[in-house]
């Protein structure tokens, strides 16, 4: 690994150094971590997936992420509103999630949220994207990122979630949130995929 974080794997490929640390790492640094999302569902579900972090390893979340896809109705934020109590008792068996009652109860509390977020914003991308920060100077590398657990856009974003009743919303949870929705481009400079997340983001136009 190089002083600045970046590790050149089998294949040839630079890349920041946890993208190169295990087969799912690479698959998920490389196609999905920083590009930008607007589709709702998939903002919900990670905002989801970050609740149900806390305290452990994203590495464990994303192994169990399509078993939290199956148990949580695909995270159609419409369909787990309507979950109740026995749907709770499910999910407390389910072997293949987090069984954690209060971040069961927080994604049922925060679909439900969601529902009325839509209903006054007029989609979930839409609020989320308001928060995106403006343009920051100066390279990265992983000196530097390891600076950034949370940011001002990050905990204003988490204090308007929370002001609405979300739970599992810290300002922490949302900056992995905005660093993996592509509302900020953290691949370390050196890294193949910086380049190709900065395209992508140039190309999106934030919904609203």
């Amino acid at each position: 690994m190089t002083p600045d974080g970046i590790v050149v794997g089998e294949d040839g490929v630079a890349r920041c150094w946890w993208g190169e640390s295990t087969p799912e790492y690479r698959a998920y640094h490389d196609t999905e971590w920083g590009f930008p999302v607007a589709d709702d569902v998939r903002l919900f579900e990670k905002l989801s997936l970050e609740g149900f972090q806390a305290g452990l390893s994203w590495l464990t979340i994303l192994r169990k992420r399509e078993a939290f896809r199956r148990a949580f109705a695909g995270f159609d934020f419409n369909t787990v509103a309507g979950f109740d109590e026995s749907d709770v008792a499910r999910l407390l068996e389910d072997a293949g999630i987090i069984r954690h009652r209060g971040k069961i109860e927080a994604v049922i509390n925060n679909a439900q949220r969601a529902v009325e977020l839509v209903a006054a914003e007029g989609s979930l991308a839409a609020y989320v994207w308001r928060f995106e920060p403006g343009p920051r100077g100066g390279g990265l590398d992983r000196a530097r990122l390891s600076e950034l657990a949370l940011t001002e856009d990050s905990t204003a974003m988490a204090k308007d979630l929370k002001r609405r009743g979300w739970r599992f919303v810290g300002p922490t949870t949302v900056y992995a949130f905005m660093q993996a929705m592509g509302l900020v481009n953290d691949h370390l400079d050196g890294c193949h995929a910086q380049p190709r997340v900065a395209e992508a983001r140039r190309a999106f136009r934030p919904p609203g």
